[in-house]
């Protein structure tokens, strides 16, 4: 029997254990969930809507308890996981408000009396989740998926099984179809085989590019269609026209929220050479005043890594980094599972820390001479999430954002996720979308009617 412990990242204490599921476990809750695909997809948008906005209402009501789970068992501090929930509610009522719209009939003129491009649902969208936004994650996948008439299951990160558990309990709770979704306790052994499954439809895997090739692998051999939304490595390029104070405000904000782990997190500035020292001692005060606690305080802005192991894993390439000349103004100090906030000058696109998606509170600055250098290091990186470039001259941020080859560019704020905008990336980051129009169109079948 194999067991999995929920251990809160900041005491080092185990919350609670759940036991995997068999395969018989498995093919029941995949055969439950296909049986309730039956029913759902023969609802209309207003029943649907109707159970995610109940969905909401519920997450609010209950915003406490839901938000201390993500600090509990990934470190998320508690003001950060109180955002995640409310940012989950948002994008439940975005999509029960504009799935209608999204997927209404789109007519086309040709030489035919009627065509037209009808949606369809096609089944069990199966979604593989990271643990880093334990919620968001999961509910930004959900919405879509349940507004274009699919129904869905997930396997968790083992680290957050308890937040799984507790958005299906909450899901069963607030709608009358009781297996539209279900959480799926497993071990990454079982993917495979849940993937090859007849009823499961279509996958969505949030995590690391090896994770993904390894999914969309599996998924290509019985010809199921992806999205894949995998790391990051983003640029921040901060250009001499810029304001300093306001970009190394945000830039701070971007490096080290969620206390360095996430995929969309600035991990590379790139300053001109003129305002490199300025823009150094600004980021430097404002990293020296952050807060770093047990993830519950409300004082606290950086919390512990969410597994032990992370924190070798990350001293290493801080090290390897120093080794090949990076300058360290802010020193690491190591506390069981906190990393403390570590600041990196005259980093090189050679070193650990620039190639690899570093998940930790690292911010590393590598000195720029030009906007051409710029884009050729922000470009030289195996991954193509987001970016963030800041200046004075909007029509030169525009010309950056058109060369710099991401799925995203933002213009003098950070870059982050919105229900309205399509989130995706390129390269090593994955493809296909989530969130807005184009994120629900992921999972549907595009018919062509056409009438004589």
């Amino acid at each position: 029997m194999i067991m999995f412990k929920s251990i809160n990242p900041s005491t080092g204490k185990v919350l609670d254990q759940y036991t995997a599921f068999s395969l018989d476990q498995i093919l029941r809750s995949i055969n439950d969930v296909n049986d309730e695909f039956l029913n759902w997809r023969n609802t209309s948008f207003k029943e649907r809507s109707k159970v995610l906005i109940g969905i909401a209402d519920s997450l609010k009501l209950d915003l406490e308890s839901h938000a201390r789970m993500i600090s509990l068992e990934m470190g998320k501090p508690i003001n950060e996981s109180r955002q995640e929930i409310e940012k989950s509610i948002w994008v439940l009522r975005y999509y029960a408000e504009n799935s209608e719209e999204f997927l209404k009939n789109e007519y086309i003129e040709t030489e035919y009396s009627e065509s037209y491009i009808k949606y369809e649902p096609i089944g069990i969208i199966f979604g593989v989740m990271p643990w880093n936004f334990p919620y968001w994650q999961v509910l930004r996948f959900l919405a879509p998926i349940l507004m274009s008439g699919n129904t869905c299951i997930i396997k968790h990160a083992p680290n957050v099984f308890g937040c799984s558990l507790k958005i299906e309990s909450l899901i069963r709770k607030k709608s009358p179809f009781k297996n539209i979704f279900k959480s799926i306790i497993c071990e990454e052994s079982k993917v495979e085989s849940i993937i090859k499954n007849k009823f499961i439809k279509g996958v969505s895997l949030t995590g690391s590019d090896r994770a993904g090739s390894i999914v969309a692998s599996y998924a290509a051999k019985e010809v199921k269609r992806t999205v894949l939304e995998l790391g990051g490595s983003d640029a921040f390029i901060v250009l001499e026209d810029a304001d300093i104070k306001k970009a190394s405000k945000i830039a701070v904000m971007a490096r080290f929220f969620n206390s360095g782990q996430s995929c969309i997190a600035a991990k590379r500035f790139l300053v001109h050479a003129n305002i490199y020292d300025d823009f150094i001692s600004n980021v430097e005060e404002r990293i020296k005043n952050l807060i770093v606690g047990d993830a519950l305080d409300e004082k606290t802005q950086i919390g512990p890594l969410a597994k032990i192991e992370f924190v070798d894993q990350i001293k290493k390439i801080v090290d390897l980094s120093l080794e090949s000349g990076a300058k360290c103004v802010i020193n690491p100090v190591v506390n069981n599972n906190f990393f403390h906030p570590v600041l990196l000058i005259d980093v090189n696109e050679s070193m650990s820390v620039f190639q690899e998606e570093t998940f930790a509170p690292v911010f590393c600055v590598s000195k720029i001479k030009d906007i051409e250098e710029a884009i050729s290091i922000a470009n030289n990186s195996k991954y193509g999430l987001g970016g963030s470039v800041w200046t004075s001259d909007i029509e030169k941020g525009k010309y950056i954002a058109n060369q710099i080859n991401t799925g995203a560019v933002f213009i003098n704020d950070m870059t982050k996720s919105d229900p309205r905008l399509p989130f995706g990336g390129v390269n090593k980051s994955g493809y296909g979308v989530e969130l807005s129009k184009y994120g629900i169109r992921e999972f549907v079948n595009m018919k062509t009617v056409v009438v004589k």
